[in-house]
């Protein structure tokens, strides 16, 4: 995932030059023709694409409305979850875009081209950067309880928040800027423009910010954490919370570090030894598996971080009950209000 996804026509080539459709190979003289990358993208992306939009969407949407209806964001986690899912909103926003461009080619011009695809980084940056911000709220709230009474406020997860979401788009801006309407052979395409430096920096960088940073925290503040739960006299709630914890590092591992390594391999061919034709072609495939795996976490965010816990859960079940079991069985309006608690039944 460099400016755009990957796995859209932009394609791994020799001597860091970027072709979308075909790319030489001079050790043989002969173009590389990568005809079955591009019909791979054209039959898999956009189902794939829409596949994640619609789960993503209606999950990540449906933790914004309970985190403001029903928890009224009384805490820092709640203010961080709330970014957490508005930063998967905006990456998801962009995969119909993707998903058309996939089987069409671009055809929405040069400024929605930079607009969707700074969307696009901003979306992937936050959420990255919020899962970090949520690890350290948990590092403070088990291991420095007393401290996070004082320090885990509202306005606090306010200020941090606004500081994420600055740093986020600043990390976008290169993927942004480079990113333009080009055309190639027979359709436009929304990718980036890098000079070879540039396209270092911007890999390195994503690789940095995107899987290292975050896998670092998770590993200094989850065994600061576990320290801590080996000490509680709460065997349930130590295990719950610990196998928890394992969850949490390992999806986030399984579903980025593929991709991010596929990305390094693409950036760097010649010092992997993977800058032949077949090499390249296998690249493309492995970041159009890889890339549609790392975008679905923003599926499982809600899961990991919401819909886990026990008062999410009741809270989820209430909101369910009073805002969609109601509209979706009016005929028997009676039944439902009979299964609501007294204040929902009458529209509290």
């Amino acid at each position: 995932m460099l400016s755009t996804p990957q796995s859209l026509f932009t394609t791994s080539s020799q001597g860091g030059n970027e072709e979308p459709t075909t790319n030489y190979d001079y050790d043989y003289s002969a173009p590389c023709q990568k005809t079955d990358v591009r019909q791979n993208a054209v039959r898999l992306l956009p189902p794939l694409y829409s596949l994640v939009f619609i789960s993503g969407f209606v999950g990540n949407l449906l933790v914004v409305l309970i985190l403001i209806n029903c928890k009224k964001l009384t805490g820092m986690t709640d203010v961080y979850l709330l970014n957490l899912a508005i930063s998967d909103l905006l990456f998801l926003f962009t995969l119909p875009f993707w998903a058309h461009y996939a089987a069409n080619g671009w055809v929405f011009g040069d400024v929605m081209c930079k607009t969707v695809t700074g969307l696009y980084h901003v979306g992937y940056f936050g959420g990255n950067f919020f899962i970090i911000l949520l690890t350290v709220d948990r590092y403070l709230a088990i291991v420095h309880a007393v401290f996070a009474l004082k320090a885990r406020t509202v306005t606090f997860g306010a200020v941090t928040s606004a500081v994420t979401w600055a740093a986020a788009v600043v990390a976008s801006l290169p993927g942004c800027v480079f990113n333009k309407l080009q055309w190639e052979d027979s359709f436009y395409s929304c990718r980036p423009s890098f000079s070879p430096g540039w396209k270092t920096f911007h890999a390195v960088t994503r690789s940095v910010l995107g899987l290292v940073l975050p896998l670092l925290v998770m590993i200094i503040c989850y065994s600061a954490i576990l320290r801590t739960l080996f000490r509680c006299r709460n065997e349930k709630k130590k295990h719950r919370a610990v196998k928890l914890i394992f969850v949490i590092m390992i999806v986030y591992f399984l579903f980025w570090a593929p991709n991010n390594i596929v990305l390094l391999l693409s950036t760097f061919p010649e010092s992997f030894n993977v800058s032949d034709c077949q090499s390249t072609s296998q690249l493309d495939q492995a970041m159009q598996v890889t890339e549609t795996l790392g975008m679905t976490h923003c599926c499982i965010n809600p899961i990991i971080y919401a819909f886990v816990g026990e008062k999410f859960r009741r809270h989820l079940s209430l909101f369910f009950r009073k805002h969609i079991a109601k509209h979706l069985c009016k005929q028997c309006p009676q039944e439902v209000s009979a299964g609501l608690p007294v204040s929902l039944s009458e529209g509290a």
